[in-house]
């Protein structure tokens, strides 16, 4: 079995690249040392592999399911693997200390984590979303609310979703009609339904914390007045929230991640719903789940995307996890399966040679190779940016990192959810036939990974959300930081003759997305600048990983080795086979084309 991730790339991304270490001369992480993070590393990897992987295809094929208690049951190897997640502390690893915390860099417990997720994406999502409930509550929430939340999902005791969607609404926010009504002791009762809440039940932990967006009395249409509120599923005292599983929803990959609809406040669980019962608490048999609110009244959303933008990136890393578990398949098949004879090798009688050796099987493991190891560059970078801007040294420095990260965040999800993506689907063609079979991974490699491209808002919510406003945000300021922030790599590129050609290459894409961006714009009609804002998304993400792969080429500058050589050859395809293609997307950009806007819907 293929070992799914790369330490020696990990090892070069975070040390020979990030320099990762000097975060520890930082206050918040000056316990810290390379040793500390190679060790929780190393127990990372340790773990995925004993107790992750070899649950991956047992949680594939058996479905979780409701047994006849009403409770959700998961295979016996996922539970146990969890459980062992949970014991070694590693949810905690970022958080503070005071909150019972390790206090670790983001980009050290991104880099544990990718090991689960390319171990065992279905496992790794309970305590990606906990962690990014813990951390949005962490922020906002009120000393108690951490006392009685923060504290036990830090420990592990407890776990956390988030709740958005609902089934008429999808991902348009404004349209949620879950209420929440304020009650006499201060909480609130909510009501409504959520769909699509991954982890939304399960016997894993004491309790699940659900972190739900209603509507409150005088919120008004739109998103501004949304509410969020905590809504346990066990209250504090222990009694059962009014919280419903009505389902579980049956995925093409991720199978061992619940995936719920949920109702809140239904009645099913109220005090007066099992006979004889006998409410001890009477403001709490109004109808309705128990939420408590977070911050204030109305301003839900702008607490939400705290976590939002957290699971983006997590989404990103997602894709980027199984790509890469992908590609490591595939390159282990390619090595050893024998298959054919060079094309100048016409004596039949000379033995088959590994595949690898065929041009075409380079091609697509090059490919994948420059998908993968660019797109975990990438989410390194952004997770270090997370790490700069908490620790920044003035308002000004944090404020300059957060418009670099609020312009690289829907990238960050969408560019590996496509094209990570992509490499597990060339995954699949190196191996043949074998590829598609249950008997080998990469098949669940794609299934798994074609859910990440809808996880946390589809390729066209992020560019419009990338052109409509990231780009243009505070008079273009967002946009003029990236290509100045790119132009200082370029700058220092220029001075390596290896890297020159690929540097003068990138800066003249980069110039023209920026005058392809003031063209669009020009129009004056946002509805037909923004009718092809995915394909703006599309080469954006090209030109980013473009980038990151300059940046990894001065980094291997004046190594040697086959290490260093395959950076060099990746480097060298995106730069031939996969930058090109922006130029044609471009042209179609700067023509404004009408054409999805003037289809009718009539002609389908």
């Amino acid at each position: 079995m293929a070992t799914p991730m790369s330490r020696r790339d990990l090892e070069f991304l975070l040390y020979e690249w990030l320099d990762v270490e000097a975060l520890t001369s930082r206050d918040r992480f000056a316990a810290h040392s390379r040793d500390t993070f190679d060790a929780v590393l190393e127990l990372s990897a340790d773990l995925a592999m004993k107790c992750f992987a070899p649950a991956n295809k047992i949680g594939d094929a058996n479905e979780p399911y409701i047994g006849d208690d009403g409770k959700v049951v998961l295979p016996d190897e996922v539970v146990s693997g969890l459980a062992e997640f949970r014991k070694a502390g590693l949810i905690a690893a970022s958080f503070d200390e005071e909150l019972g915390g390790m206090q670790l860099p983001t980009v050290i417990r991104q880099a544990s984590a990718v090991w689960f997720q390319a171990a065992n994406a279905a496992m790794s999502s309970y305590n990606f979303l906990t962690v990014g409930n813990a951390n949005l509550l962490a922020e906002y929430a009120t000393p108690e609310q951490r006392d009685t939340w923060v504290r036990p999902l830090v420990e592990g005791r407890f776990s956390g979703t988030m709740c958005l969607s609902e089934p008429q609404a999808g991902s348009s926010l404004a349209d949620i009609t879950t209420k929440a009504e304020p009650a006499a002791d201060g909480t609130y009762r909510i009501t409504g339904t959520k769909m699509w809440i991954s982890a939304g039940d399960h016997e894993l932990t004491e309790n699940i914390v659900h972190l739900v967006l209603a509507k409150a009395p005088g919120s008004g249409p739109g998103v501004k007045g949304i509410s969020l509120f905590i809504v346990p599923k066990f209250l504090p005292d222990g009694t059962r929230n009014d919280i419903a599983l009505v389902g579980l929803n049956h995925k093409m990959g991720n199978r061992a991640t619940t995936n719920c609809l949920l109702n809140f406040g239904d009645g099913t669980f109220s005090p007066d719903s099992t006979p004889g019962a006998v409410d001890t608490q009477p403001a709490r048999s109004a109808p309705g789940a128990v939420g408590f609110l977070v911050g204030e009244e109305h301003r839900g959303l702008s607490y939400m995307f705290h976590m939002m933008n957290e699971a983006r990136i997590g989404v990103g890393f997602l894709a980027t996890a199984l790509g890469y578990a992908g590609y490591q398949a595939s390159l282990e098949y390619a090595k050893v399966r024998t298959q054919g004879r060079p094309v100048d090798q016409k004596d039949p009688s000379t033995k088959p040679v590994p595949i690898i050796e065929h041009a075409d099987v380079r091609r697509m493991l090059l490919a994948q190779k420059s998908y993968v190891e660019g797109a975990l560059a990438f989410e390194l970078y952004c997770s270090v940016l997370v790490d700069q801007a908490a620790t920044a040294a003035d308002a000004e420095e944090r404020a300059r990192i957060d418009l670099l990260l609020e312009v690289l965040t829907p990238i960050a999800k969408s560019w590996p959810s496509q094209w990570c993506l992509e490499a597990n689907s060339l995954a699949i063609q190196v191996l043949g036939g074998y590829g598609y079979t249950r008997e080998f991974d990469v098949e669940q490699y794609y299934r798994d990974n074609r859910l990440n491209p809808i996880h946390e808002g589809a390729h066209g919510i992020h560019g419009l959300d990338l052109l409509g406003r990231k780009v243009i945000m505070r008079g273009g300021a967002g946009l003029a930081l990236l290509a100045e922030t790119i132009g200082a790599t370029v700058g220092r590129a220029l001075e390596v003759p290896a890297a020159a050609g690929y540097a003068d290459a990138l800066q003249s894409i980069v110039d023209r997305l920026v005058k392809v961006t003031a063209h669009i714009w020009s129009s004056g009609d946002p509805k037909l600048a923004l009718a092809n804002a995915t394909l703006y998304l599309e080469a954006a993400g090209h030109i980013v990983i473009a980038w990151m792969w300059l940046e990894q080429l001065l980094a291997a500058d004046g190594r040697s080795g086959d290490f260093y050589d395959g950076k060099r050859a990746a480097a060298q395809y995106f730069f031939r086979y996969e930058l090109p293609k922006t130029g044609p997307q471009l042209d179609l950009l700067t023509a404004l084309d009408r054409t999805t806007l003037d289809v009718e819907p009539s002609w389908f």
